[in-house]
């Protein structure tokens, strides 16, 4: 894995510094406008991406995008899976607050300061956007996908003996120190499962906030397969009685 960009030192504002970790593979069409929704919002901010294999044109709309923001952080690494982009990312975060954005478009980054206001409010020490809470899903999200989703936040409520909506959501803030604390070890989509167990076994603080979802369907390039919600079984299980490290 190789670091494509240096960090520069930036002038510090009274607002907590938001680290963006951008997990992408294949993502040509999405990620530059993902890219840039981040840029305009109203936090001070920095990117971490981490181009997990892509065998598109994702290096170089990632390489354009860079030339007009000199501060992006942006690594490649051989395709391993969305876990093992997020681990790759994570130390490279120095902000205040943490948040998870993937770079397909499902989720808006618009939301983002809603789910970091809690953080910076000191009121939380993680916050997951659900797509539950949010009413609207639904329409938008294919049924067998929402159906696994329910009933894996069901295991997670029996297992952990707490209550999540949406516990394999891909928009998730934390406190830096809190999700730096966590022994990740899942390479694939299993990071989902794996980083709930440990927010409900450390006992952080979670809080859970309605956002908006437009899911695509395979053929518009979602990745997710119905043997990932096996292995987040698997994760679910393992996870509740392995040792946090």
């Amino acid at each position: 894995m190789t670091s494509a960009a240096v960090q520069v030192p930036r002038q510090r504002t009274a607002g907590p510094l938001v680290s963006f970790l951008v997990p992408v593979h294949n993502e040509e069409r999405t990620l530059a406008r993902v890219l840039d929704a981040i840029a305009a919002l109203p936090l001070e901010h920095e990117i971490i991406v981490v181009d997990d294999g892509s065998t598109d044109g994702t290096a170089a709309v990632l390489q354009a995008w860079r030339a007009g923001h000199p501060t992006i952080v942006a690594l490649t690494q051989a395709h391993r899976g969305k876990g093992a982009a997020l681990r790759a990312a994570i130390p490279h975060a120095t902000g205040d607050i943490v948040v998870v954005q993937d770079s397909d478009l499902e989720y808006d980054p618009g939301h983002v300061p809603e789910l970091v206001a809690p953080i910076a409010r000191g009121e939380a020490d993680v916050v997951f956007g659900s797509r539950l809470l949010a009413g609207t899903a639904e329409r938008t999200w294919a049924t067998p996908n929402r159906l696994g989703n329910q009933a894996l936040s069901a295991l997670t409520g029996l297992l952990y003996q707490r209550r999540v909506t949406d516990m394999e959501t891909g928009h998730k803030a934390f406190a830096r120190e809190a999700l730096q604390a966590m022994d990740l070890r899942s390479d694939d989509f299993a990071i989902e499962p794996e980083i709930t167990a440990h927010v409900l076994r450390l006992g952080l603080r979670l809080v859970e906030l309605p956002i908006p979802y437009v899911g695509r369907s395979h053929a518009e390039g979602k990745k997710i397969r119905w043997r990932d919600a096996r292995k987040a079984v698997a994760a679910l299980l393992v996870n509740r009685f392995r040792p946090l490290g």
